[in-house]
């Protein structure tokens, strides 16, 4: 497993990675209508742009695949943190976690946050995350719940 950063000419599989990743390892916290409002935030093109331009986007590669991917916006906050439906349960949001918060102490952050899905709440808990409030968001009239998320830097 390799990790770079992301360019542009990753947006495409990045975009399909989110989608897959939320249709497949999600499908058990959340329902069909629920997923299919969570994933229509793949057509926002110009928010896409912007976390590749101006986020810490770091790629897991395993043999020239992107393998998981997480961002990190402010140096404080992780906006995207998804792993491939068919990479689950290898270390790798261990060690993309691990990069953002290393990421986050570089810039001087004392805490890192994120809005986490109900599906990943148990591994940001074990990662010594805790979860400061239930978030119910719209999407397309939909109801989605996430956890506000916070971790504090040592």
């Amino acid at each position: 497993m390799n990790f770079r950063k992301a360019t542009i000419s990753d947006l495409k599989e990045m975009q399909e990675l989110y989608i897959e990743t939320i249709k497949h390892v999600c499908k058990n916290d959340y329902n069909s209508a629920q997923i299919e409002a969570w994933i229509s935030g793949v057509k926002n093109k110009d928010r896409w742009l912007e976390v590749i331009n101006t986020q810490f986007v770091l790629l897991a590669i395993i043999e020239n695949q992107i393998a998981g991917f997480g961002t990190l916006k402010d140096a404080n906050y992780i906006d995207f943190f998804y792993i491939h439906k068919d990479f689950q349960r290898l270390g790798i949001a261990d060690k993309i976690l691990t990069a953002l918060e290393t990421e986050a102490k570089n810039h001087n952050s004392k805490i890192i946050t994120s809005d986490i899905s109900i599906t990943a709440k148990p591994f940001f808990e074990k990662k010594g995350f805790v979860a400061k409030a239930e978030q119910r968001n719209i999407r397309l009239g939909v109801e989605l719940i996430n956890y506000k998320m916070e971790k504090h830097l040592l």
